[in-house]
């Protein structure tokens, strides 16, 4: 059991420290992904991805585009967020990013 322990430990660690070696122009894509999650709903009408990783979905052909529970986030040298994949966009700061997408940008 203390064995079982230590690896998952070790794990958790090596998958967090690999997440922090990622940012801008890094594919998320390098990520592990999921088709769907239980709780949040992928965004309509656009093929994604969720990134357990990350929080998110993952909005296919679309760079640094991401969504969760109706909002849409842009990475471009910045945050923003708008309520459809075409904007419009509103400047964000790290408050209005999910926490684990802000972060991998941030690195």
């Amino acid at each position: 059991m203390r064995t079982w322990l230590g690896y998952a430990g070790l794990a958790a660690l090596l998958l967090l420290s690999g997440c922090s070696t990622h940012g801008p122009g890094t594919q998320v894509t390098d990520l592990p992904v999921k088709p769907s999650h239980p709780r949040y709903a992928p965004p309509p009408g656009a093929q994604s991805h969720w990134v357990p990783a990350l929080g998110v979905y993952s909005v296919e052909g679309a760079r640094d585009l991401y969504y969760r529970e109706r909002t849409y986030y842009r990475w471009s040298n910045g945050w923003s967020w708008g309520l459809s994949a075409n904007g419009p966009w509103q400047d964000a700061d790290s408050s209005e990013v999910p926490p684990a997408l802000y972060h991998y940008y941030a690195k």
